[in-house]
């Protein structure tokens, strides 16, 4: 008989994404875009999350063609993870194929028809800079406090 551990382990494999090491997200990482790439998304863009945000170790938003295309870049990226070993990614966004959103755990990839990804223009504010300490900052229309 298996304990809870090994019950949760067992739970994690089939239920939900997979933790993994930053080593272990990059080859997940090289698995993504390969799959991407043969499924003929356009315009792949990586981001990297480290510093920027706990959501996971990686974003990469791509374009599809189509309805059609954007979910079959989608079926197949989940099914080549799931295969890889990587766990169950969670896929939301397949009751209209605009913005499919494959959460794999380390890696979360956002697939868009090329109006809907201008629309929301996500890379934008992923990409941008993260803003330093603003303590400092000397706010002149402040109302003074005498």
């Amino acid at each position: 008989m298996q304990t809870s551990t090994e019950d949760a382990v067992v739970m994690n494999k089939t239920a939900s994404p997979l933790p993994a090491s930053k080593d272990k997200a990059t080859d997940q990482l090289t698995m993504t875009i390969n799959s991407l790439e043969d499924g003929k998304a356009e315009d792949i863009v990586t981001i990297d999350l480290e510093g920027k945000s706990s959501l996971g170790d990686y974003m990469i938003v791509a374009s599809g063609r189509s309805h059609r295309h954007v979910s079959s870049i989608a079926d197949k990226l989940a099914k080549q993870i799931r295969e890889a070993g990587f766990g169950r990614p969670r896929v939301e966004g397949t009751d209209t194929n605009d913005w499919v959103l494959v959460d794999a755990g380390s890696i979360i990839v956002h697939i868009f028809r090329p109006e809907v990804r201008e629309f929301y223009n996500i890379e934008k504010m992923w990409l941008a800079a993260r803003p330093e300490d603003n303590s400092a900052l000397d706010f002149e229309d402040e109302p003074s406090k005498d």
